[in-house]
């Protein structure tokens, strides 16, 4: 029997993660998230606080960490450490697919699981979001707006980056949810359904 796996990618502030959490709990399944940096950190090597460093981001093409110690490494010299955690996070999560139902945050999962999980894609205005990321992490307005700014444009360019899709592209996702315009307990029921008709 295939396993049944939920992917989530989620616009910084919308509760993307909080909800795939609930889920994986509500529903008696793993939930992956910083879970795979750890898991990364243990099969490459590298200490899991690098590893957080580029975690869904992209390398920069005008410069090279040449300051990042691990970086020098002459096993890594030639490839960016981002580009090492997405290529380990890959072989884990086909890994995960193969062995256990499970809910995976971001990570471009949906994209290496295509055709073999369901993709749900979680959404919300720019001013929930802003009023979300105040109260979630006690931030100045100007804070929190500039935050989400800066994670979702990270975010993006490392979808697309290592995709070669269009992060905002909401054909390629099974189901799209506008998180303002739902409580939890329903989103969690659209997600509950989803899994068992799997």
């Amino acid at each position: 029997m295939s396993k049944r796996i939920i992917t989530i990618n989620r616009l910084y502030g919308s509760n993307g993660r909080q909800l795939g959490k609930i889920l994986a709990q509500e529903l008696g399944i793993h939930y992956y998230d910083k879970e795979l940096i750890r898991i990364a950190s243990e099969k490459k090597g590298i200490p899991y606080d690098e590893l957080l460093k580029v975690d869904e981001k992209r390398a920069s093409q005008w410069r090279y960490p040449v300051d990042n110690p691990m970086q020098m490494q002459p096993q890594y010299h030639f490839f960016p450490m981002n580009d090492v955690l997405f290529q380990a996070e890959s072989e884990i999560i086909q890994s995960l697919a193969e062995k256990e139902d499970c809910v995976i945050i971001g990570r471009c999962a949906n994209h290496i699981l295509k055709e073999k999980c369901s993709s749900v894609f979680i959404h919300a205005p720019f001013e929930y979001r802003v009023k979300n990321v105040m109260n979630r992490l006690d931030r100045t307005e100007k804070s929190s707006r500039a935050m989400i700014r800066k994670v979702d444009k990270e975010r993006r360019s490392y979808y697309e980056y290592f995709t070669d899709e269009r992060w905002l592209d909401m054909s390629q996702y099974d189901l799209c949810i506008d998180s303002s315009r739902f409580t939890p307990p329903q989103i969690i029921r659209m997600l509950k359904a989803m899994y068992e008709d799997m």
